[in-house]
């Protein structure tokens, strides 16, 4: 059957999935406005909290969903006219576990309370505040199938307080960050609970195990007696200057020192619509990339930690699917090495413009550096939400370059790179069936044929199963200059070049879950995995089989266990040894793999995992390991290992890689933190120093002092390039 066929065979799946009834009708929690002063101290002696209406019938969550969890949680809301209030009393006893008092550090792993809001109650995009034990703030925006990374940041107020039988929280949300409309007197909300010294999650709705506890389709209702209150302006700027002192000895330059200045700001138009400013913007003190090994033929997926480009990150960053991708923000202020290009200046646009329709319009605009011209980025994405949880969505991307004449005749594939496509996205109310149809076309100048990606898949999460099936069609000529497609490019290590070949691919999984009710490990999982490549001729191009078993353990303990078959018809030479490149040819290899986690709650853990078996026509030997003490609250001290051997026969050669990342992390208090990572790296041949030092002396104001040093591993420990940066920023509120 040809492929073409088979994109359209999923289509019609989603019109036979019904929806179910609203949780709302039997989770319904009102809200009363404050009328004398809450002080956030974690005390609740507030007068309102001693008749805010209360809600203490919280459902187990994790590792299963059945009966009441063993801890006892109270939540309470309420508001005036400037702030949302929220109080959790979370019954425990003994010494609250907690990984990290560094803000954003989320809920996993953490004795936490969280919020789970929705006031716009559409169950397409909410906002999720947690706090753990030792009130370490993480926030989020929440969007449908995204996780939640914690790098959305709004400033908003916390305590917390412990006591020999219970801990308290208290949270005061400006209702100004929130998007609202102030005629909807029905938000969505949830609370969360974790007790992470029970290895127990609850949540106030009875949320499926097989839905993420932060899920919007399973959000009771915050019920106001009263209008909410307008959100008021909400302008806030946040200016920074940078002071550095840099040398870069690779390249024999002398060291020099500068001095930098600029500012982010943010304006609420109306309670949905949200303009972001940004001038000469500075990602100084981001933490530098988490190096991997990479033993594919192709480039690696690095995620995105730059702040600007995260906020309403899913606008953009969710359409295709890993690792398709025709948005990636890491294409705009970086070049393909990852070296930084100056932005110069941006805008974004994003939120609602009617309750079922929101939209992101960005512009960015970067300098000139060495011979890389300056190049000004757009984006703009609507999402129109259709029926309960379903959406559709288009998308238009253009990267323009300031050429020359000369320049665009010599290179005229850079002058720019335009992207246009549409998707549907279908899930039914209860969340336990979805597809998908995607639609995307490139536009690059002198090319009109093979410039399309063409997608269609269904997805199946029940509470046992688990299934999911793609099909994807990627043209040779689909450019993403302001994307990421992992397989389109192949290097030929025999010419030393990069050659483009497009691809389709069918995707097919299924796993099978048990949750024992008594024993030691209260979760089993079986998944399987059939991976399809094949080339533009329909001509079978790589396969990938794997079969995996995974056990949860109430101790927090995790064991995992597999075996990969593989297939392929290698199209051009490769070398992973440095010797002489493996030709074109089929091969077939197989592998054994596991992996054990320890128990993460004890001062001391460990995990440790190997690979062992047959990679092309040669072996591979992988052992990881890792180690970490941690003293609560103040200490984390960990070490990952990654030892990687390949043989090969004859002149293909056999190397030895490592990569050795040890981390320091000293949490003076929730304001004050100093992390130092490192990473040895000898198939990068790079051993890179990464030492922060954060004081948040105001809430998101922070002083930053960094110092980043890089050596190469051969010859060992000569230095390529330093630094040291002072940083510093204030969050202002016009």
């Amino acid at each position: 059957m040809r492929f073409s066929l088979l994109l359209l065979l999923c289509c019609p799946l989603a019109a036979f999935t019904q929806g179910t009834a609203s949780f709302q009708k039997d989770y319904q929690l009102h809200i009363i406005k404050a009328t004398t002063p809450v002080k956030i101290d974690g005390e609740l002696n507030d007068a309102v909290w001693a008749i805010a209406e209360k809600t203490s019938a919280f459902w187990k969550k994790y590792p299963n969903d059945e009966g009441r969890p063993k801890k006892g949680t109270i939540a309470q809301l309420s508001y005036d006219d400037k702030f949302l209030y929220v109080a959790f009393t979370a019954f425990d006893s003994g010494k609250a576990l907690i990984t990290s008092l560094k803000r954003d550090v989320g809920h996993d792993g953490n004795d936490g309370v969280a919020l789970i809001l929705d006031p716009l109650n559409q169950k397409a995009n909410g906002f999720f505040f947690v706090v753990n034990a030792y009130n370490a703030q993480s926030e989020d925006q929440l969007s449908p199938g995204s996780q939640v990374t914690f790098n959305w940041d709004n400033k908003w107020y916390s305590a917390t307080k412990r006591y020999h039988d219970r801990w308290t929280a208290e949270f005061a949300i400006p209702l100004k960050t929130l998007r609202y409309s102030t005629d909807k007197k029905t938000w969505g909300i949830n609370f969360l609970r974790v007790s992470a010294k029970d290895n127990e999650y609850s949540c106030w709705t009875k949320v499926p195990v097989n839905f993420r506890s932060y899920d919007l389709g399973y959000t009771g209702a915050l019920i106001w007696n009263e209008t909410p209150p307008p959100a008021g302006t909400n302008i806030s700027v946040l200016p920074y200057v940078t002071a550095d002192v840099q040398s870069d000895k690779e390249n024999g330059k002398k060291t020099t020192s500068t001095a930098n200045a600029g500012f982010d700001s943010k304006i609420a138009l109306n309670s949905s619509l949200n303009l972001d400013l940004t001038v000469n913007p500075d990602f100084s003190q981001v933490e530098v990339d988490q190096q991997v090994t990479n033993l594919t033929r192709f480039n690696i997926f690095l995620p995105e930690k730059r702040g600007f480009f995260l906020e309403n990150a899913d606008l953009y960053s969710q359409y295709g699917i890993d690792p398709i991708r025709p948005f990636y923000s890491r294409t705009i202020g970086l070049d393909k090495h990852g070296n930084r290009i100056p932005i110069l200046f941006g805008a974004r646009l994003t939120g609602n413009i009617t309750k079922s329709t929101r939209i992101g319009i960005m512009n960015m605009q970067t300098g000139r550096k060495g011979d890389y011209e300056p190049e000004n980025y757009t984006a703009v994405t609507v999402n129109q939400k259709v029926f309960k949880r379903s959406v559709i969505r288009g998308l238009f991307l253009n990267r323009e370059a300031s050429l020359t004449d000369a320049e665009k005749q010599a290179d005229p594939l850079s002058a720019y790179g335009r992207n246009a496509g549409g998707e549907f996205n279908y899930t039914n109310e209860k969340g336990t069936w979805s597809s998908w149809v995607n639609y995307h076309q490139s536009f690059k100048p002198g090319i009109h044929d093979k410039d399309k990606y063409l997608e269609t898949g269904v997805e199946y999460n029940g509470r046992h199963l688990l299934t999911t099936f793609d099909l994807a069609s990627v043209g040779t000529n689909y450019y993403t200059d302001m994307g990421y497609v992992q397989r389109i490019e192949n290097y030929d290590a025999v010419r030393d070049t990069v050659i483009r070949v497009g691809f389709k691919h069918m995707f097919l999984s299924g796993s099978y879950r048990i949750f024992p009710k008594k024993g030691s490990i209260n979760t089993h999982s079986i998944r399987a995995e059939n991976y399809l490549v094949f080339n533009p001729d329909n001509s079978f191009n790589e396969r990938n089989t794997s079969l995996f078993y995974n056990a949860q353990f109430n101790s927090t303990a995790f064991f995992f266990m597999g075996i990969n078959n593989n297939s392929v018809d290698l199209l051009f030479p490769v070398s992973f040894t440095g010797k002489t490149p493996l030709p074109k040819n089929k091969y077939s290899y197989s592998n054994l793999f596991f992996e054990y986690d320890a128990d993460f709650r004890k001062k001391l853990s460990y995990t440790i995992g190997a690979t062992v078996g047959e990679f092309y026509n040669g072996n591979t030997q992988q052992v990881n390991a890792g180690i970490n003490f941690r003293s609560i609250p103040h200490l984390n001290i960990g070490i990952k290992a990654n030892y990687y051997k390949l043989s090969f026969p004859g002149s293909y050669g056999s190397t030895e890689l490592f990569l050795i990342s040890p981390r320091i992390e000293v949490n003076f208090s929730t304001s004050v933190f100093w992390t130092t990572f490192l990473q040895y790296n000898t198939q990068g041949n790079n051993f890179n120093i990464n030492s922060r030092f954060q004081w948040r002396y105001k809430p998101m104001s922070d002083l930053f002092l960094v110092y980043t040093d890089n050596y190469f591993t051969n010859p060992l420990l000569k230095n390529k390039n330093r630094a040291v940066v002072l940083k510093m920023n204030y969050w202002l509120n016009l």
